[in-house]
């Protein structure tokens, strides 16, 4: 753990303005009763837009200050708080949804999991750095990615949609069962 865990340099922390949140939420097109998987949930970006949109919400988080203020920023709501590392995230066993901007650090260990033989997964928009998005959208991962998916660049997101600014470019990697 990082000499100071409240810390959202030690911990590489990005999070996403709320107007960018709310973007990134909309084009997902999250329907009322879905499953949706917000992975490095933060403080709830994303988490409140996909509440608002009827989704019944799962938001991983790491950092136990941040999974507290989750589960008390949205209590009662149709939300379940999981303190957990992604890279070790138990998947449900139903058709579910990702909707997230995870760590970055993660990228491609997670991208293993969600796309793995057994999974649920119906679709996926994930906040990547942009680099990360067009190896899998276009580049030479994208050869890596089973037949049973489609992959693209979604919406391009400029540093200025967080808070802080990330020293890198982002996209969401848009990810849908064929």
């Amino acid at each position: 753990m990082p000499a100071s865990g409240n810390s959202r340099r030690a911990w590489g922390w990005h999070p996403l303005t709320d107007e960018w949140a709310a973007r990134v939420v909309a084009d997902a097109g999250v329907r009322p009763g879905n499953l949706v998987l917000d992975i490095g949930a933060g403080e709830g970006a994303l988490t409140a837009h996909l509440l608002d949109a009827g989704a019944r919400v799962i938001a991983v988080e790491l950092h136990p200050g941040r999974a507290r203020r989750l589960r008390e920023r949205f209590a009662g709501a149709r939300l379940t708080v999981v303190e957990a590392d992604a890279r070790s995230l138990r998947l449900p066993d139903r058709p579910f949804r990702v909707v997230a901007s995870p760590p970055y650090g993660i990228s491609s260990a997670l991208l293993r999991t969600l796309l793995a033989p057994r999974s649920r997964l119906v679709a996926a928009d994930l906040v990547l750095q942009r680099a990360v998005v067009r190896r899998y959208a276009e580049g030479r991962s994208a050869a890596r990615v089973p037949g049973r998916w489609t992959v693209g660049a979604g919406r391009s997101l400029p540093r200025r949609a967080f808070r802080p600014p990330p020293k890198v470019d982002s996209a969401v990697l848009v990810v849908r069962r064929r």
